[in-house]
């Protein structure tokens, strides 16, 4: 799952717990909505948080080709080089 959209379900997954736990005032005999609603909160806390994490760890990485003729020979050499930028 890419990060933004962590962070953005995250989010999502807080408000449903906050509307379950603090605006409905519907009971059901079979689930404690309330309860749904703190454990839906916390989950969306989480998600959040490794999400954030997520994206301050993702690294760039960065791919260079360069293409000259060789003095010596003639000859044409390509040179390809990879590099990841540090955190």
């Amino acid at each position: 799952m890419m990060p933004i959209m962590s962070i953005g379900f995250g989010i999502f997954l807080f408000a449903v717990g906050a509307i379950l736990a603090f605006a409905v005032e519907i009971q059901v005999d079979w689930i404690d909505l309330r309860m749904v609603g703190y454990i839906l909160m916390g989950a969306g806390f989480v998600v959040t948080i490794l999400g954030l994490v997520l994206m301050a760890r993702r690294r760039q990485s960065t791919s260079t080709t360069r293409t000259a003729v060789d003095p010596a020979t003639g000859q044409r050499v390509t040179r390809q080089e990879n590099s990841q930028d540090p955190l």
